[in-house]
């Protein structure tokens, strides 16, 4: 229950700090910046070399995967169709393909599962989310942006990116069956477990609510596929083409269902994408996702 207590908290911390004078406008980034280049990366060295590895575990990591290239397939078949802009289209692929899977995935699957649904958590965003974000989203915000595709750039914003290099020597490390000594592990484990208020922090001070904005219908279309479709479909898919039944699944669908990744709505907007809609996505993502996970929840209990 406490988990819960601190998941609102420092949301609603966020919230009121938005408002307090002279409180650093750029606060979020500086927080953004500590979650990615450190408490995330510390978490992948602290948890990835001790996962023992099997065919069970490819599903948390398929989940990003399977979402964000369905996201391509759904929106640029109705951008073609509806004769959306390319900014908008990629946006849309971006903001409701990518969840947030740990900012918020992290926090609620401890709450939720304890320790081993946070290991399965990190399954899913750390060779999923953050490797999807690095690669094809760091390539469609390229693509759909009005800026001329560079391979170099885009492989060097690839292999440089925090994450995607811990993830890497963790691996190496995994395989060469190799942990880390005991008093670097208790670090790693105590400056990952920072990530929690850090990020709900960051998420709170975020979150905006444009009531003026012409973006409503496309928010809507967005979260619906982010929210219940993604869902829905790694569900249909695991559990009743599949027949796949474990605590392992329940944690990949749960993380399916986060609202949008703050990081890549970051990323859309930082390349022109419909900024104020990546903006809504969030804002209006965030509350509404602690409805549905609430669903989604009841729904994998019968897993």
């Amino acid at each position: 229950m406490y988990q819960f207590v601190i998941i609102f908290g420092f949301l609603l911390l966020g919230i009121i700090l938005q408002y307090v004078k002279g409180f650093p406008k750029n606060a979020h980034q500086i927080l953004n910046w500590i979650v990615i280049h450190i408490c995330l990366p510390a978490l992948a060295l602290y948890y990835i070399p001790k996962i023992k590895w099997n065919t069970q575990l490819l599903y948390p990591i398929l989940v990003t995967w399977i979402g964000f290239i369905l996201s391509y397939l759904f929106f640029s078949i109705l951008g073609k169709q509806f004769g959306w802009s390319r900014k908008l289209t990629g946006c849309l692929i971006i903001t409701a393909g990518l969840g947030n899977t740990s900012f918020l995935g992290f926090p609620i699957m401890q709450a939720l599962y304890g320790g081993q649904g946070l290991k399965v958590a990190i399954l899913v965003d750390q060779p999923g989310t953050f490797v999807v974000l690095s690669t094809l989203g760091v390539l469609m915000a390229t693509l759909y942006s009005s800026q001329q595709a560079n391979g170099v750039a885009i492989a060097k914003k690839i292999l440089f990116f925090p994450p995607f290099i811990t993830f890497l020597l963790a691996c190496f490390l995994n395989v060469m069956h190799y942990d880390l000594y005991a008093p670097i592990s208790f670090f790693l484990q105590k400056t990952g477990t920072a990530v929690t208020p850090l990020a709900l922090l960051s998420v709170g001070l975020q979150l905006h609510f444009d009531r003026k904005s012409n973006h409503w219908k496309f928010l809507g279309l967005g979260l619906l596929y982010k929210l219940v479709l993604t869902p829905a479909i790694l569900y249909f898919v695991y559990v009743v083409v599949l027949h796949q039944r474990s605590a392992i699944i329940q944690v990949a669908i749960m993380e399916a269902a986060m609202a949008p990744m703050i990081t890549g709505c970051i990323l859309a907007s930082s390349h022109g994408l419909k900024p104020r809609l990546c903006s809504m996505m969030v804002g209006f993502g965030i509350p509404i996702s602690f409805i549905t996970l609430f669903f989604w929840y009841f729904i994998v209990q019968f897993i």
